[in-house]
C-alpha cells in the first residue's frame, strides 16, 4: 500500500508492506525504513486512502513507539526501538516525567527520533551519553520503582 507523506513541507511517497507487521517496513525512495507504529488502544485512527496526502505528527518520533518495557529489579526499563547513535539527553537521574514527554534524540538512518516516555515516573537512571551507539533493544532509561 502507497502513502503521500509530507515531512518539513516536502512530500514523499512511502510503500508499506504489511499495516499490521511489528515492526512496519516502509520503504522510501529505496531505502527501508523499520516503523514501530504508536498504539492508542482507547482510540481507532482512520485509514488514510493511499493517494490522500497524509500529514505525520509534529516530529516523526512520535510515529514510533518503543517495545514493552520489562521489569527488572522493581524498576522498569525504556529501551532503544532500533539501533542508531544517541544524538541529545533532555532528562537526567531524578527527574520527573510524564507519557508522552521526550527523553531523547535517536539519530538512526539519518533521521532524527524523539524517544518519548511510555509511563509517568521519576528516571532512577540514564544507561547512555550523547553520542552513544545504541542496538535495538538496549536499555536507555530506568525509572523508580
Amino acid at each position: 500500500m502507497k502513502f503521500k507523506v509530507k515531512i518539513d513541507e516536502q512530500f514523499y511517497w512511502v510503500d508499506v508492506k504489511d499495516i499490521h507487521a511489528r515492526p512496519v517496513l516502509a520503504e522510501v525512495n529505496g531505502t527501508i525504513y523499520e516503523v514501530w507504529p504508536q498504539e492508542e488502544p482507547s482510540a481507532v485512527r482512520p485509514a488514510a486512502l493511499p493517494s490522500d496526502p497524509v500529514q505525520p505528527p509534529a516530529d516523526l518520533g512520535a510515529s514510533r513507539s518503543q517495545p514493552p518495557a520489562p521489569a527488572v529489579q522493581g524498576n522498569a526499563l525504556l529501551s532503544a526501538p532500533l539501533p542508531g547513535v544517541i544524538v541529545a539527553i533532555n532528562v537526567k537521574a531524578g527527574d520527573s516525567v510524564k507519557v508522552g514527554q521526550e527523553l531523547c534524540v535517536l539519530e538512526a538512518m539519518k533521521m532524527k527520533n524523539s524517544i518519548k516516555s511510555n509511563r509517568d515516573g521519576v528516571i532512577a537512571q540514564v544507561h547512555v551519553n550523547p553520542g552513544d551507539l545504541v542496538r535495538h533493544n538496549q536499555p536507555l532509561f530506568s525509572f523508580e520503582a
